[in-house]
């Protein structure tokens, strides 16, 4: 997984164009984003006579992002986090977080992650898991290296039962 060369074939990519998430409840879901998060309606697709979609803009940097009714959908892909929405830094993930708080809703904190900040967890009316992740990085990793990131969980338990180990040999001395 370290191959790090340079595909001079690779056809020229300019980012990502939106997100686009089903969605029980047009109405419900528009609400939710532009309080949670300020986005408001660039484009509503009508189909048939029937508001079917939402094209949305955030006037702050956020991604451009498309709410589609499709209910069967949205509950299939509830819980599962599609995107990282990226947060300049730690700075504005902390207002974010309090942001958050003061409107009620609820997320697992700002936690110190791979190479950034994270804010995970905080769900959409439709149980879509957004998570925030700084673009700013307290760790780098250096052109033409490979980061190997290990699970957070296992990490954490291994670092318990060495503070443990530390802990029973302290007293042993």
């Amino acid at each position: 997984m370290s191959d790090t060369s340079t595909d001079p074939d690779a056809p020229v990519l300019a980012g990502v164009h939106h997100l686009k998430l089903p969605v029980t409840d047009l109405t419900r879901s528009l609400e939710w984003y532009r309080s949670r998060l300020g986005y408001d309606v660039q484009v509503e697709f009508v189909e048939k006579g029937t508001l079917m979609g939402l094209a949305l803009v955030h006037p702050a940097g956020g991604p451009d992002l498309g709410l589609r009714l499709d209910p069967d959908r949205a509950r299939a892909a509830a819980g599962f986090d599609y995107f990282a929405i990226g947060v300049p830094d730690k700075a504005a993930m902390d207002a974010l977080a309090r942001k958050l708080d003061g409107l009620g809703q609820p997320h697992l904190g700002v936690h110190r992650a791979s190479l950034g900040w994270i804010l995970p967890e905080v769900l959409d009316p439709d149980g879509h898991a957004l998570r925030f992740y700084t673009i700013a990085h307290h760790t780098d990793v250096a052109p033409g290296q490979t980061a190997t990131i290990h699970d957070p969980r296992e990490t954490a338990e291994r670092l318990e039962r060495e503070e443990r180990e530390d802990a029973k040999n302290a007293t042993k001395r």
